[in-house]
């Protein structure tokens, strides 16, 4: 539990670095197994809507604002 709040900290303070293994392990802990279509991993929610969990790897990285629609979605569900 520690360490997924230290990776969700770090992601807070500089959505632009973060590594997309690191984004795939916070979002298995908060949402559960992926169904994964082509390149992208898309996360299903307790909600309808906004924000939806839909990430994607770029050489790496994670891209910044899937990690802001990440972000917003754990704050949501009480994270």
């Amino acid at each position: 539990m520690k360490a997924m709040e230290k990776l969700v900290e770090q992601m807070r303070g500089n959505p632009k670095d973060v590594r997309f293994r690191d984004l795939c392990k916070v979002c298995d802990y908060y949402f559960g197994k992926p169904r994964q279509k082509g390149s992208h991993r898309i996360y299903r929610t307790p909600w309808q809507g906004d924000p939806r969990i839909n990430i994607q790897d770029d050489n790496g990285k994670a891209k910044a604002y899937q990690v802001r629609q990440v972000l917003q979605a754990v704050e949501k569900l009480g994270g």
